[in-house]
């Protein structure tokens, strides 16, 4: 079912999904999901797995606020499984104590190490690049560094979202982990340095901004590439796409950041056996595959394609780096961010 943002808004409760058509009555149980993923992405994996499985899967949606929620919830919490957009959230849920192991050969054998916990507390289910849109114009490159982009010859040429959003902190967090807070923080007082305007947006108005002519150069994450490439409700945005072109930064550090979206088993699971089903068809090739071509994302079982959209951007070399050692950087990412004013 679903429910207009302003009732949900009205009841705190973001945007509630049952996905599948079997009743709960013919269906054979129930998987609660918060998740921080889109409805449209994520539907069509929930109605795959009910159509396998005859389990009904009950999604709770936002923006930010469930991890808090389920601490808040404690035993009493109705979720089985967290869906997340990004690996900081995963680490900071299991780091409360949100979470419990899982030990699945059907999900170890399809993840690989460096993108779950140390201790199997959560998984990564998709991978996407933090890149560069470069303006086919006006910056032909080919090549570039995330060192690069502090360098004064791009002063004013520079667009990105706001630094304290998750998927720039992410990138800031890489950089403080293979190189140091002292290194970082010059390297973000170059980068604020080099910005055309204020932090602003979302990736895909970087696009739109590069566009427009506003900047040569933008920050954005690969699959709002193929987002806009496809989009047919606003087709302005297909011009957007076209007018850019991704080249993926290397460090000499550490090659290309990922990050990650992600699953987690919750504590106090109520279903804890459809929850395990539904994790093992997430990381299973099927799921990976609907991920992939839905999402244009990258598929963390590297024996899925990627969206043939996806592989005509070129390859890369992705940081090898657990996403945990990134994601736990976070908090300190965040306060380089407000100490070099770099939202200002």
């Amino acid at each position: 079912m679903f429910a207009t943002r302003r009732q949900l808004l009205g009841l705190g409760l973001g945007l509630v999904i049952a996905a599948g058509a079997a009743s709960q009555a013919r269906a054979e149980g129930v998987v609660n999901v918060y998740t921080y993923r889109q409805p449209e992405l994520i539907k069509p994996l929930f109605d795959a797995f009910t159509a396998k499985t005859g389990i009904e899967v009950r999604a709770v949606f936002a923006d930010n606020g469930l991890v808090e929620r389920l601490a808040q919830e404690g035993r009493n919490s109705p979720a089985d499984l967290l869906l997340t957009a990004d690996a900081g959230r995963l680490v900071e849920a299991a780091g409360r104590g949100l979470a419990q192991p899982v030990n699945d050969p059907l999900i170890l054998d399809k993840v690989p190490v460096n993108l779950r916990d140390k201790d199997n507390q959560w998984f990564g289910l998709t991978m996407r690049a933090r890149v560069v849109y470069a303006s086919r114009e006006r910056a032909p490159i080919t090549a570039i560094t995330y060192e690069e982009l502090a360098d004064p010859k791009w002063k004013g040429k520079i667009c990105m979202r706001p630094g304290n959003h998750p998927y720039n902190l992410g990138l800031i967090a890489a950089m403080i982990a293979h190189k140091g807070e002292d290194y970082t923080r010059q390297w973000l007082e170059g980068l604020k340095a080099n910005l055309a305007v204020k932090p602003s947006g979302n990736d895909r108005s970087q696009a739109k901004s590069v566009f427009a002519g506003e900047c040569d150069l933008a920050l954005a994450n690969t699959y709002y590439m193929g987002k806009m490439l496809t989009e047919t409700k606003e087709p302005e945005q297909q011009q957007w796409a076209k007018s850019v072109k991704i080249v993926f930064p290397t460090s000499p550090d550490f090659g290309t950041h990922v990050n990650i979206s992600g699953m987690m088993l919750t504590a106090n699971a109520p279903n804890k056996d459809n929850a395990l089903k539904l994790m093992e068809f997430l990381a299973s090739d099927e799921a990976q595959a609907l991920y992939a071509n839905g999402n244009f994302e990258y598929p963390v079982n590297p024996k899925v394609p990627a969206n043939e959209i996806v592989t005509s951007w070129g390859s890369f070399t992705p940081d090898t780096l657990n996403v945990a050692e990134i994601a736990r950087l976070e908090p300190q990412a965040s306060k380089l961010v407000d100490e070099v004013g770099f939202n200002d």
